[in-house]
């Protein structure tokens, strides 16, 4: 069973204005280094992202994958991989909360890879993805 990375950041912005960046997968890569493109494959009567495809090169991880979207729960974004060329599992989610100091951040992401991988690079290269994408969002929404 694949472990779960998770970490938070405090963005000090609204809650609805994170989520609609989190919402732009065309945008990504302008704020998240390591995702070289994005396509969107379909989406809801919101206009929101319900399946995309990604290009990704994190160091060590290159990849090219489709992730379908859950939009149900307000404030809160949850994903799975459909198909991927290095992984074989993906799941994750970005959940809202309104704090004094604007809206906390909660990014949990589980990857599975395709290949053998130690487990402490693993979970070197999850906190990566997790901190540099975290950080991405802030700089973007913060620096506008």
């Amino acid at each position: 069973m694949p472990d779960q990375a998770s970490s938070t950041i405090v963005i000090n912005a609204p809650a609805d204005e994170v989520m609609a960046v989190i919402a732009d997968f065309a945008a990504y890569p302008t704020w998240s280094p390591q995702i070289k493109s994005v396509d969107v494959l379909a989406t809801d009567a919101q206009g929101r992202g319900t399946s995309a495809h990604f290009v990704i090169d994190a160091g060590v991880l290159h990849d090219e994958y489709t992730l379908d979207y859950d939009w149900s729960v307000p404030h809160r974004v949850s994903w799975h991989l459909v198909s991927g060329t290095m992984q074989k599992q993906q799941e994750g989610s970005y959940t809202l909360r309104s704090s004094a100091e604007g809206t906390e951040v909660l990014y949990e992401l589980t990857v599975e890879l395709a290949i053998p991988m130690l487990g402490l690079f693993k979970r070197r290269a999850e906190k990566m993805i997790i901190d540099t994408a975290l950080k991405g969002l802030k700089r973007h929404i913060e620096g506008r």
